[in-house]
């Protein structure tokens, strides 16, 4: 577009770039820390998928069973709410697949586990993860991930013991799992329970709990000790066995390779962050992205993956919706990144905010990609109304974190064909930002017609014309 152009004249159709795009261009470069290797006897990452394809076989296959023989996956589970087979459902495909009912629903339960099925009320639907299973080693490892993740879910926790006390086993357990990455063999339970007591105590600490009453003697604590959390260690060791992190037995464990490799990522995520400058591990979710917004794609992946290692699925999800609905449109963009991150435990979350006027556009297309969509055809699925109004806030983040050219390219990603049509849709989307944009598009843009066309605009916009 140049000077002897009208100012009618047809914008040049491109694909609307995602804001990912937007910190990608004000980006400064920085060194890359080389990408950390395995610790030796690693297998390569195809042979860990064959491992991961080998353990999740029983609920790939039931999996694949519901989506042929369910369709979406509804009218197959029960009304309790949690995505539950059928009485009914079980017995048909354990006749259909040569298993018992028992075997489909813990294969069942894994499947949900895993990402390979997704639940949604009453009803339960193929995840992406399935589509990609036999082709995509990279969704069969996370998918193994989030099995491992969720090892507390896959064996009945003990009734007899207090939740409090399971939930300090389950929060003392990564350290139990780090020492026996570190050890690269078989570990005496003896000591794990000994680090397992060790790390419940120092949470205890940590919480202030002063207990009251009389106190054993020092002599005595040892046996007082042993005794809630030695069952308690059995239990954990055992789920984290089912679902294929370590093998347990004659009193001793050992990580699998898979198991091995997963805790080594972990670690490696917390180590990237720790040495990150701006230290994202520790901070809110909304000083976390304004630290990634410099990074380039790649190195914000990394501190979003580091970053939600250290906390809790559920409140690392609000906190980054949190972020999302501030006034700052680059942190909403990069929120849904890092919620992109999270993957399938966001999606009822980010569906639960699609109603939201400032969310939607953003939440529509995040669940278009976790439903299989090529992100290149997500932005299909937005009305035009939302598509516009989309772009407005995109060009607020460059507008307000950017430079004058990225601005003018911006205008290359509209969906209208003539600046007057993008005009007239911009001002009826009624994005609270339309003023300020319109004004630094007609500052950026070196057409005076333009310019001065856009500059209309905005005052119309400002007066209510």
């Amino acid at each position: 577009m140049t000077s002897r152009i009208p100012r009618d004249s047809r914008l040049r159709l491109v694909r609307p770039r995602p804001l990912a795009a937007a910190p990608s261009a004000v980006n400064q470069r920085r060194p890359r820390r080389p990408a950390p290797r395995p610790p030796e006897g690693t297998p390569a990452p195809a042979e860990l998928a064959r491992m991961a394809r080998s353990g999740l076989a029983d609920a790939a296959r039931v999996a694949h069973w519901a989506d042929g023989a369910l369709g979406p996956g509804r009218d197959g589970t029960g009304s309790d709410g949690k995505g539950t087979l059928s009485d009914e459902t079980a017995g048909r495909a354990a006749e259909e697949l040569g298993l018992t009912a028992a075997q489909v629903r813990a294969a069942w339960d894994t499947a949900r586990l895993a990402g390979l099925i997704e639940v949604h009320g009453d009803s339960a639907r193929p995840g992406w993860r399935l589509r990609a299973w036999n082709r995509d080693d990279s969704a069969v490892l996370r998918g193994w991930v989030a099995l491992f993740d969720a090892w507390s879910l896959a064996s009945p926790e003990p009734t007899e013991r207090e939740p409090a006390a399971v939930a300090e086993v389950v929060s003392a357990m990564p350290q139990v799992l780090s020492f026996l990455q570190l050890s690269a063999g078989p570990v005496p339970v003896e000591q794990l329970l000994d680090l397992l007591e060790q790390r419940v105590t120092e949470l205890r600490t940590e919480r202030c709990e002063i207990p009251y009453g009389p106190q054993p003697e020092p002599a005595e604590e040892p046996e007082t000790a042993d005794a809630p959390l030695a069952p308690l260690l059995d239990w954990a060791l055992r789920a984290l066995a089912s679902v294929g992190a370590l093998t347990y037995g004659d009193g001793q464990a050992t990580l699998t390779p898979l198991g091995s490799w997963a805790v080594w990522v972990k670690l490696e995520q917390i180590c990237v962050a720790a040495q990150s400058p701006a230290g994202n591990i520790e901070v809110a979710a909304e000083e976390m992205l304004r630290g990634c917004a410099q990074l380039r794609p790649n190195a914000a992946r990394a501190e979003y993956r580091a970053w939600l290692a250290a906390r809790p699925v559920g409140s690392a999800v609000t906190e980054l919706l949190g972020a999302a609905r501030g006034d700052d449109a680059l942190l909403r963009g990069l929120a849904f990144e890092a919620l992109r991150v999270v993957g399938a435990p966001a999606e009822p979350d980010v569906r639960s905010v699609a109603d939201e006027p400032t969310l939607r556009p953003y939440a529509l297309l995040w669940l278009a990609e976790h439903d299989g969509i090529d992100p290149e055809d997500a932005h299909e699925v937005l009305t035009r109304e939302e598509a516009t109004w989309l772009w407005v806030d995109t060009a607020a983040a460059v507008a307000d974190h950017g430079e004058a050219p990225m601005l003018v390219r911006h205008l290359e990603s509209a969906l209208q064909p003539t600046v007057p049509r993008l005009l007239d849709e911009v001002r009826a989307v009624g994005h609270p930002r339309t003023v300020q944009v319109l004004v630094a598009l007609a500052a950026a843009h070196p057409d005076p017609a333009l310019a001065k066309a856009v500059r209309r605009a905005a005052f119309q916009v400002h007066t209510g014309g």
